[in-house]
């Protein structure tokens, strides 16, 4: 028996390296198991793994992974970046894919697929927030990948 309560949250922040996206979703795949919600494992996993690469790769500072459970049987997976700028794949669901043969441009389509529900806070103000974006997907509605 859980002796937590059914609302809970971890933020890990990350330093800008490139193993950061691997030791965010190691850390994710505990988060998971000690909760036991290890079902949702493999899909939750597949969005940090979008969400954090698009930060490190089209952001210059910082950023960190957000996991909670907004309700019993649901994970919301969440990435802060210190820039404003929503991505194009994100915040449009009319974006063009990207062309077949690009070696990229297709994690954040990928993303808004297998989420159960996306969504984006832009965080204007400097200071307590450090202004940037939150890009947060949920899943737990009953679809696993």
């Amino acid at each position: 028996m859980a002796t937590v309560s059914p609302s809970w949250n971890y933020t890990l922040h990350l330093p800008r390296d490139p193993r950061a996206p691997g030791v965010a979703r190691g850390a994710l795949r505990l988060i998971l198991a000690a909760h036991e919600m290890g079902e949702l494992t493999s899909t939750a996993e597949l969005l940090a793994a979008e969400l954090l690469t698009n930060s490190h790769s089209h952001t210059e500072g910082p950023y960190a992974l957000r996991v909670l459970s907004p309700r019993q049987g649901r994970v919301r997976v969440a990435v802060w970046d210190t820039d404003p700028r929503v991505p194009p794949g994100f915040s449009d669901d009319k974006a063009a894919p990207a062309p077949l043969d690009a070696e990229g441009g297709r994690g954040l389509h990928l993303v808004r697929a297998c989420a159960d529900e996306v969504g984006v806070s832009v965080l204007r103000h400097l200071g307590a927030s450090r202004g940037g974006k939150l890009l947060w997907a949920d899943c737990g509605g009953g679809r696993t990948w």
